[in-house]
This record gives structure tokens, sequence and C-alpha cells, in this order.
């Protein structure tokens, strides 16, 4: 199952090297997780193959990265001009098949069960690494499923790319940014909606720039500095003590049911859209962050799935690695991998809805202090510069000390519209690396927040009834807010 990008001797004419960090998401793939991230849009109504491949043509493959091939040497990878392309190996119309010797399955379930199959099906490496698939006649309209390798972009870059093919969307940033339009294009709303959200996450991660660590960030990145002196520069700007004997001494995660061997068959899930405008209320109601609410629910879910297979979760702690964006406002249309990772201890077994949310909090402000998005980013672009054995024994590390990787990622406040049709419902599942099997994805769009969980089938069969859990948290909390006083409650 593990892809393996085609070998070259050398970057050879029209073609550029590949970052560090890029090069370690390349390599990532293995015989149970495969780099991809993959996402859905439905559409109302629906859209024909002809239109897909128009509006991917005309806006996509202005990004040169989409028309590049990732190819391996040496000394790590390039990016090099696919001089086959053929846009219909990209863009292809997908069957939705009713699985043999089962009961009637519906439209959606037969939806989920497909993204699972896709999510282990490996990208041609002899290609560019992303893959549309159009669903036709899907709930009155269109599903589309897309795949690109991680290697390409990170969440920040691809919801740019998604600002970009869409109906009216933005140029480009290359050529937006000639044209010194970015204040009228979707620049602020960028920066605005999905950055600055993001760096409250971790607002040392965010503050790095001061003193020149965006520069160190950036020779971290880059293939052609050296790497002990950019470490030696993020030193004189930070004292990493103490935050790297922490993350190599962290130990390793709780042995719930969730943590194991995967064996490599995904499973995927979503909820419905819950009203932003609610959690935004009930943390206002009780001096929390909306991430401090929504990451309680996702912790009291976990831990009420756990309680009904007969695991008691009660005092129970696993740990999920959160992406923790670290590029500069102004480089947020730059294609490549630019995040850290912060280990986040989810409470699954505080039962009480309001002293886990408070717990979530106080791990959240911890977070804030701390430097190990950096030292993560630093871990995977050494991870770049190694053979893919020793590269996979780095990364193992991560695997570990965690049970899930869990994103959160703002999008567009207002619905969007995709070759005429309406974009009712995006949804997105991250990929684990090593032998991580939960991704926890968190998403709002058009006033609402949604969540959605790939899982490997040997460890959680039914990501469903985790996914089923989270509203149920969410109303406890919603019921208390009621409760408190109209003056606390605002």
């Amino acid at each position: 199952m593990t892809s393996t990008a085609p070998k070259s001797t050398g970057a050879g004419p029209g073609s550029s090297r590949m970052s560090r960090v890029d090069t370690a998401w390349l390599r990532m793939d293995n015989d149970v997780n495969l780099m991809m991230i993959v996402g859905v849009w439905l559409l109302t109504p629906a859209i024909t193959l002809d239109a897909l491949r128009q509006r991917v043509a005309d806006k996509l493959l202005q990004y040169p990265r989409f028309r590049q091939r990732a190819v391996a040497d040496a000394l790590g990878a390039s990016w090099v001009e696919d001089s086959d392309f053929d846009l219909g190996r990209h863009v292809v119309r997908q069957a939705l098949p009713q699985p043999r010797g089962r009961a009637r399955l519906s439209q959606r379930a037969r939806l989920q069960a497909l993204c699972g199959e896709l999510a282990t099906a490996p990208l041609d490496p002899a290609r560019p690494l992303w893959q549309f698939h159009l669903i036709d006649d899907y709930e009155g309209g269109s599903a589309l499923v897309v795949r690109i390798h991680h290697c390409i972009a990170d969440g920040i870059a691809l919801i740019s790319v998604m600002m970009a093919i869409t109906d009216g969307g933005i140029d480009p940033p290359k050529q937006r940014r000639k044209a010194g339009a970015d204040a009228d294009t979707g620049g602020d709303w960028l920066s605005d909606t999905v950055l600055k959200p993001l760096a409250g996450l971790a607002s040392k991660a965010a503050g790095l720039y001061a003193g020149g660590l965006a520069k160190s960030v950036a020779m971290l990145a880059s293939p052609q500095t050296s790497l002990r002196g950019s470490i030696g520069k993020a030193r004189t700007g930070l004292n990493l003590l103490g935050d790297m004997a922490a993350l190599a001494l962290m130990p390793d995660d709780s042995p719930t049911r969730l943590k194991g061997k995967p064996l490599g068959r995904k499973c995927v899930a979503w909820s419905e859209p819950m009203p932003l405008e609610a959690v935004k209320r009930v943390g206002k109601a009780l001096n929390c962050s909306i991430n401090d609410v929504l990451l309680s629910c996702v912790s009291g879910a976990i831990g009420a799935y756990l309680d009904g297979l007969g695991e008691p979760s009660a005092g129970q702690e696993i740990r999920a690695m959160v992406p923790v964006n670290l590029r500069p406002l102004d480089q947020a249309w730059q294609l490549g991998n630019r995040f850290g990772l912060a280990p986040l201890t989810l409470p699954i077994g505080i039962a009480n809805p309001v002293e886990r949310v408070y717990a979530v909090r106080a791990r959240m402000n911890a977070l804030k202090n701390s430097h190990q998005p950096l030292l993560a980013f630093a871990v995977l672009a050494f991870a770049g510069l190694f053979i893919k054995p020793v590269q996979d024994a780095v990364l193992g590390l991560f695997s570990k000390k965690t049970t899930a990787v869990m994103t959160n990622v703002p999008g567009p406040a207002q619905a969007m519209r995709f070759c005429g049709a309406t974009l009712r419902q995006t949804l997105f599942w991250v990929p684990a690396s090593g032998d991580v099997g939960i991704g926890v994805s968190i998403l709002s769009y058009a006033g609402g927040v949604q969540f959605g969980l790939i899982t490997d089938a040997h460890l959680c069969p039914q990501p469903q009834a985790i996914i089923d859990r989270f509203e149920p948290e969410f109303q406890k909390l919603l019921l208390l807010a009621l409760m408190l006083p109209w003056g606390e409650a605002g």
C-alpha cells in the first residue's frame, strides 16, 4: 500500500528542490497510514464532469505545484514538471457502489465507505499527487471527494486554494500580489478568519517571529541552507532546553482500545453542523474560548464511547497532537507545510462537563507558553534529511506518545458556490502518521461547526458512535450555560 516517489539522480532543468519538511511528509507514507488529506464537498444542484475539469484547468492548475511530480533522489526530493500531464487522470467520475452481501445502505453510508477506501488507496507516485472524484446524483446534487498528498500543502495553504477555485474566487497568490489587490480579493479574510484564530491556540508560536525567529523557521524549511546554522539562530532567540526535555521525556500515551497497532483499513464519519453562534455563546457564558468548548465535547464523546464499550474512562487522559501554524501572516498563500505540533492532553475521564471544559482551558493555556511547536517543526526538518528507515524511527516517537491527531480549521462564514452550485457542506479528514489510528477534524463553515473522524477499523470500527456523542456533550454545556444568571451569561 505504501506510496513511493519515483527516483531521480538530480533536480534537473525546470525543477525546484522540495523543502526538508515537505520531504519528510512525502516519505511518511507507510502500510497503515497514507499522508493524504481527504475532503468532501456536497453540492446542490449537481455539476457536470466537464464543468469540473474546466474549473480545475482554469484555476487550480495556475498553481504550478498541481502540475508537478514529486521525484526523490539521494539528497531529498524535487518538484518536477509532469511532461505527460493529463487532466483526465486527476479529475475522474466515481461510482458510489452498493457493498455486496449487505443490507442496502443509504447514500451517506456508501459515501463514507468510499471515503474510507480512497483514504487507503495510494496516489500514483509517477504523477502529481492529487485527485478529484466526482460522484453524480448524490442527495439531489453531486459529491466531490478530493485527495491531496500532505507534501503539497497544509490546511492553511489549502484554504487559500479553496478560495481560489470557488465561483468568483481570487487568483493564485503570486498573480494577485503582483496586481497589488490583496485587500480587495480576500487577503484580509484569510488573515482574520484563519490565521488569527489559530494563532490563539498557541500564542507563543504566533509570536515566534519577533526577534528574527521568522527567519529561523524559514531557514529550517529551506533545502538550501545549513540546518545546523538555522538551529543555532533559533537557540539565540529562545530558551528551548526545557521544552526539548519535555518533548523527549513525555511518557507514552494511555493504553485505551483506541491506542494500538492499526491494520490499515479506514472508516470515516461526520456530524451535522451545530450552530456556531450557540458555541460562541456557551464559551462566553463560561468564560472559555470556542476551542475550549469544542475540545471539551471531543473529550466527553470519547470518554462516553469507551464507557459504552465497558472500558471505564474515569480518571483517564489521552494525548492528541494539534497542528499549530508557524507562518507569518503575509505568507499564508504559499503552498508547502509550515506548522508545528503541540501535544494536548484530553481529559476524557472527567464526567462533569463544566469541570471538563475548565480542565481543557487550563491545558490550552499551558500550550500558549510552549515552544514545542517549533521543536516539532525542527524534528520534521531534520527527519527530511534522513533515509526513510531512520525518519520512521524518529517520527515513531510521536506515535508512541499520542492516540490521535486533531485539527481545527475555521472556514468561510458564508456558503460558497462552485461551478454554479451551492457548496452546502464541506468536510475533511486529517491524516495520521506512524501507528496513530485516530484523526479528529473540526471545521466551521457557513455559520455551523461540525466534527469529522477517521479511524483505523481495527481500533475503532464505528467512528459514527463517537461522532453521535459530540452534540449531546455540547447540549449539556448549553443547558448549564442557560441556567446561569442572565447577567453572567451575557
